[in-house]
């Protein structure tokens, strides 16, 4: 069996690789911890349960499993082999602290959009919902990861804000902070799944599927250089650095999700000096 990284480089947090008599095989990299990113291989063939719920395993027996900010300690993996026999396995999943800032006495339009624009934030986020609900069955993330820009790293995942004594959703991102015209590439292949030049919150916005329902956002463009339905190979431009929408500076917002769990982009990639 190779060696299967989900990152470009060979830097694993955490694996597990065995095959009892008699039993399937299982191995898993990546990171065991909140927000992290792991995949599997098994035998093809093999059916796969993640928390009780059946997930996507390619011909290969290549399969994903992602734990969101605030997933519990243990998580469980269940699979079912082509002889009929099971295994189950219990993840340790390692907690994490966040940061957490407070910011009081803004004005209330700075914590809270106007009405008027209401429904034209429900509308985009319903559209965002639905490509991250999308199951494709072709496996670009085994292409691996870089980094989809570089600079200074202005904003981390998890963290969050507390305004006028209000929490606010946590940061699902990464933030690299950049001059504005700065390309932005492709971290890995795929499929453009959205193409907007000004959604509300995060204006010039792309989303690329890399199958199995892990998608790439990047967020707050300048420009938008590709189009939907458009294939996309790892470091391909498909856009330019702003501070569209709801930006105080210009840098990249870089999400990742698996479906509707938010992963942290930052455990896919080297270090940036080492990228750089």
């Amino acid at each position: 069996m190779r060696l299967l990284s989900i990152t470009g480089i060979a830097a694993v947090t955490f694996s597990i690789w065995a095959a009892a008599a008699g039993a399937g095989s299982l191995r898993l990299d990546g990171h065991s911890e909140q927000g992290g990113l792991m995949l599997g291989r098994t035998d093809p063939g093999t059916e796969v349960f993640f928390n009780g719920h059946k997930i996507r395993v390619s011909k290969a027996g290549d399969f994903l499993i992602g734990f969101t900010r605030d997933a519990g300690p243990t998580s469980i993996l269940e699979l079912r082999y082509g002889d009929g026999s099971i295994r189950k396995e219990t993840l340790t999943v390692k907690p994490r602290k966040y940061k957490i800032q407070r910011i009081d006495g803004l004005p209330p339009k700075m914590v809270t959009p106007p009405k008027s624009v209401l429904d034209r934030i429900l509308r985009e986020n319903r559209m965002i919902k639905l490509v991250r609900e999308e199951d494709t069955a072709v496996p670009y993330f085994l292409k691996g990861w870089i980094w989809p820009a570089h600079g200074r790293i202005s904003g981390v995942y998890g963290s969050q804000r507390i305004l006028n004594g209000k929490p606010r959703r946590p940061h699902y991102g990464v933030d690299i902070a950049a001059p504005i015209g700065t390309p932005v590439v492709a971290p890995s292949d795929g499929v453009v799944v959205l193409a907007q030049k000004n959604l509300y919150y995060t204006g010039g916005t792309v989303i690329i599927d890399h199958g199995f329902g892990l998608t790439s956002a990047f967020l707050h463009m300048e420009k938008v250089l590709v189009k939907k339905g458009q294939h996309i190979r790892q470091g391909e431009k498909i856009g330019l650095v702003g501070k569209t929408g709801r930006a105080s500076g210009p840098h990249l917002d870089w999400r990742i999700n698996l479906f509707d769990a938010r992963i942290d982009p930052q455990l896919l990639v080297p270090p940036m000096h080492a990228a750089r």
